[in-house]
């Protein structure tokens, strides 16, 4: 029997890619080879159809291949494939950097008085969180950072020693700076006084820069801290002369029912990283500051920029991203994923998953996490993995979260419809049923 297009496909990664990049468990289903997208559809090599659940890592945020974002960058590759990153700049990269201010600092206002931002492109989101720390660190003198447990920031060297989980900093322990300590994140309003006791008794010490916090964890398991806890930071940093980062390359763009996670509390931060729904789909990121703290932080360039890279700005992205937000906001998806977030968590808790002592479920708009645990209340990475190979099974595409994979985490693009909400609520009502009868 020929092999499948599938299987020549993994055994190609298995001899051409190291190995720790691509999980390609022999006896599995997992994982399925993409061919194609297109709004909440996959097609795999071989013509099976999925429906994505994950929006493939939050990015597909308008869906896939959203017709406006790929003619935006068809037109913009015919017309300039390439510019010169911090040298000879093209209109759409001023044009986005303006756009970009005008959805952060431009619609918020601290003490009455409105301001605008200044941005710094970037390539993936690390890098945002990069130039971020680098910021802090020019405009405050500290180089100190305070995070929270279960962060993550991403795995660049910068990035990495700010993200929490030994799994992906233990190997590489010697080579890091150790200049980031961290908190316990808060998942309920009682732990709000202890966190805001450890953050002062760090504060006091001196030597923070920053405090950098994900509103919503995502990779750590889709934890949603209480009401009050960005603000309590946002005091916490004016009263010590510390800058507040916050971490929205997962959470921005409507991710949580807000254009940004940080407005639930009606935090203004003072330096915010973005990412993954930028684009739709091209490789580009930014870090955004108030224009003053920038001016104070960075001088102006000199010829030389202190932070750059060969694609900075890049104007097929910056293409693809003016449209993108163009979509969001005519066809009101920022909205929307409040609304649809709300149903996905009212269907989940009303099913038979809701009854479970066993099963956590919670969110904030499309960022929603069904966490399993045993009997002894530690967490349930088996019945979890086993869940996400069924659903692959039955044509749904999910991704574990936690520091164990015991989450299973749903970021539908926010297209997602009521149907296709109830129809994944009823398929994995039925496995989980057969999973812990088994």
């Amino acid at each position: 029997m020929p092999e499948s297009r599938r299987q020549q496909v993994l055994d190609c990664l298995r001899q051409f890619e190291s190995p720790n990049v691509t999980y390609l468990p022999s006896d599995s289903q997992w994982p399925m080879v993409w061919n194609r997208a297109r709004g909440m559809e996959v097609w795999d090599v071989e013509g099976n159809t999925f429906m994505d659940f994950t929006a493939a890592f939050g990015v597909a945020a308008a869906g896939h291949a959203a017709p406006a974002v790929v003619r935006a960058g068809r037109a913009q590759m015919g017309c300039l494939l390439h510019a010169m990153g911090d040298v000879h700049p093209h209109p759409l990269k001023g044009e986005l950097a303006r756009r970009l201010s005008d959805l952060t600092f431009g619609r918020w206002t601290e003490s009455g008085v409105k301001t605008h931002g200044k941005v710094v492109f970037c390539n993936s989101g690390f890098e945002s969180i990069e130039v971020a720390l680098k910021t802090a660190c020019q405009a405050t003198g500290r180089d100190r950072v305070l995070g929270f447990s279960g962060a993550y920031h991403g795995l660049g060297y910068g990035a990495l020693v700010t993200t929490h989980r030994s799994h992906f900093r233990g190997r590489f322990g010697q080579q890091l700076a150790h200049f980031a300590d961290w908190v316990d994140f808060p998942e309920a309003e009682d732990a709000l006084a202890r966190v805001r006791s450890c953050l002062e008794e760090r504060l006091m010490r001196g030597g923070y820069g920053a405090i950098l916090v994900e509103p919503v964890q995502g990779r750590g398991g889709i934890r949603v801290p209480p009401p009050g806890f960005l603000s309590l930071l946002r005091e916490l940093c004016d009263a010590h002369g510390t800058l507040l980062i916050v971490d929205e390359v997962f959470t921005g763009f409507g991710r949580t029912g807000k254009w940004f996670a940080c407005e639930h509390d009606r935090v203004v931060p003072d330096l915010i990283c973005l990412g993954k729904a930028l684009t739709g789909g091209f490789p580009l990121s930014a870090m955004v500051g108030e224009a003053a703290l920038m001016d104070r932080a960075w001088p102006k360039s000199s010829g030389e920029a202190i932070h750059t890279s060969t694609y900075l700005g890049h104007p097929v992205g910056c293409a693809m991203a003016l449209a993108q937000l163009e979509i969001l906001e005519r066809r009101r998806l920022v909205e929307r994923s409040r609304r649809m977030g709300e149903y996905f968590l009212r269907s989940l808790r009303e099913s038979t998953l809701g009854d479970q002592s066993g099963v956590s479920l919670r969110g904030r708009g499309l960022m929603v996490g069904i966490e399993f645990r045993d009997h002894q209340c530690q967490p349930d990475s088996r019945l979890s993995l086993q869940l996400l190979e069924d659903l692959l099974e039955q044509g749904y595409i999910v991704l574990p979260d936690g520091d164990q994979g015991q989450v299973i985490g749903l970021t539908p693009p926010l297209i997602v419809s009521k149907s296709q909400i109830s129809s994944f609520v009823c398929v994995l009502e039925e496995l989980y049923q057969r999973a812990i009868a088994s």
